[in-house]
């Protein structure tokens, strides 16, 4: 059925809005939103704690937490130019779970302490090389909803 503005003309049909913290993704924004809050904590009280200890470390995690808290963001609001904020994002992310996860298996003298994305997670059960693939996948199956 068409929508039927003032004029009695059709309304313009209105372009879809992808939900993409609905089914699947809402389990997304749960993970998402509590990585963003796990690692933004553990990084501030490093940082406050003893950040000369390991400043890498640290920093990585804050850049983590802000990488989580920009793909929940996206997730919850929905839209194409959001989904494709949050695919780079995923990407950005799982390329530095990738990177740091190497890093810190090839040089282990250069991380004294963990961050979010040491040894690819292990720290947090992989669940951060698991979420972006798992957001990546959700993402660009959303794209075709």
């Amino acid at each position: 059925m068409t929508d039927i503005d003032r004029s009695g003309a059709p309304a313009p049909a209105q372009k879809q809005q992808f939900e993409l913290g609905t089914g699947p993704g809402r389990v997304l924004v749960w993970f998402y939103g509590v990585f963003t809050v796990a690692a933004a904590s553990r990084s501030v009280v490093q940082m406050i704690v003893d950040f000369g200890r390991a400043p890498l470390a640290y920093v990585l995690s804050a850049v983590a937490a802000v990488v989580y808290g920009f793909i929940t963001y996206s997730l919850v609001r929905g839209g194409e130019k959001a989904r494709r904020a949050a695919l780079v994002c995923c990407a950005a992310e799982l390329a530095g779970v990738l990177v740091v996860g190497t890093w810190t298996l090839v040089s282990p003298s250069a991380f004294p302490d963990a961050t979010v994305w040491s040894d690819f997670g292990v720290g947090y059960l992989f669940i951060p090389v698991i979420l972006p693939v798992t957001g990546m996948i959700w993402l660009r199956r959303a794209r075709r909803a």
